[in-house]
């Protein structure tokens, strides 16, 4: 019997390539003792905070999430995401880190199979904006 993971089971880092390079930037973001307030600021020249926050409107964050600055969210589902830029970890189960952040974005169940946030439909360009935004929710 085989001691590998199996694909349900091997989460975010099975799926090839991409998983690959997720899984390498995770681990150098690792070995690096990140994440600190000087990495979540450096994301901030990366993303437009105003496309981020509207971003956010536009895809329905609000629906499931209370979220400072977005007319209408007001969701009880999902935590209220005041206050984001200063926890210490995503979905209570990753560190919040950028790296971390934009790839939990487009994905959550492949960190947290049992969260009920579903994949959202971003690619890495509108996750990085949505991360921008996040992260200046003190």
């Amino acid at each position: 019997m085989s001691s590998a993971p199996r694909a349900s089971q091997a989460g975010p880092f099975a799926r090839g390539r991409a998983g690959a390079a997720l899984a390498l930037a995770l681990l150098a973001l690792a070995l690096l003792g990140a994440c600190g307030e000087e990495e979540r600021a450096e994301v901030r020249p990366l993303g437009d905070v105003n496309e981020g926050r509207a971003i956010v409107g536009r895809v329905g964050c609000g629906a499931c999430h209370v979220i400072p600055g977005v007319p209408g969210a007001r969701g009880s589902v999902g935590p209220s995401l005041e206050g984001f830029a200063a926890r210490g970890y995503i979905g209570g189960v990753q560190p919040n880190t950028p790296a971390v952040l934009v790839a939990w974005l487009r994905d959550p169940p492949a960190f947290s199979p049992r969260t009920a946030m579903p994949p959202q439909p971003l690619d890495e360009r509108e996750a990085l904006q949505v991360a921008a935004f996040l992260y200046t929710l003190k």
